[in-house]
Formats: structure tokens, C-alpha cells, sequence
């Protein structure tokens, strides 16, 4: 018989999912999970984060480019700080409701 959804992520180790979305962040926590959803928005969300990025140090100047770099890594910090909370949270909330 195959696993449900919930009984996948309630066997899953809330810890691994939720490093695995800070060390090498961009979601890779809810692969473990099995969490397609979650990975593929968190995926377009880094991506347009990237391209957002690109476009519009296009034609910045050298001193700002620093500033922009550092911009860029607080974003998807923050994305990993976001997505490994969500992680750990989801597994959390499934084993207490069933």
C-alpha cells in the first residue's frame, strides 16, 4: 500500500528538511519532504529573485555592485530562513493532527 501525503511527511525527520533548506537552501528541504508544490514555488521565487538581481545591476556602477551582491545574499537568506521554518513547521503540524 502506498503511503499518503501526510503519513510521508510525518516520517520524515523535521531537522534534515529544515537544514537541508539552509545549507544549501533553495529547497532542497522539501525534496526530502517529497513537497513538490513547495519546492517548485520556492524555485521560482530564487529564480526570480537571480534574474531581478541581473536586471537591474545591468548597468551599475563598480561601488555599487558590493551593495547589490550583499542585497542579493540577504534575499535568499531570507528565503532559506523562510523555507526551512515552513519545513519544520509542516512536519510538526501533521504529527500533532493525526
Amino acid at each position: 500500500m502506498t503511503p499518503t501525503r501526510n503519513q510521508i511527511l510525518a516520517a520524515s525527520a523535521g531537522w534534515v528538511a529544515v537544514m537541508l533548506n539552509v545549507v544549501p537552501g533553495l529547497g532542497a528541504g522539501y525534496l526530502y519532504q517529497r513537497r513538490w508544490k513547495a519546492y517548485w514555488i520556492t524555485s521560482a521565487l530564487a529564480t526570480s529573485w537571480f534574474v531581478a538581481g541581473a536586471a537591474l545591476g545591468q548597468n551599475a556602477e563598480a561601488a555599487a555592485e558590493a551593495q547589490n551582491q550583499l542585497v542579493g545574499l540577504i534575499g535568499l537568506l531570507a528565503l532559506a530562513a523562510v523555507t526551512a521554518t515552513e519545513a519544520g513547521l509542516a512536519v510538526k503540524r501533521v504529527r500533532q493532527h493525526g
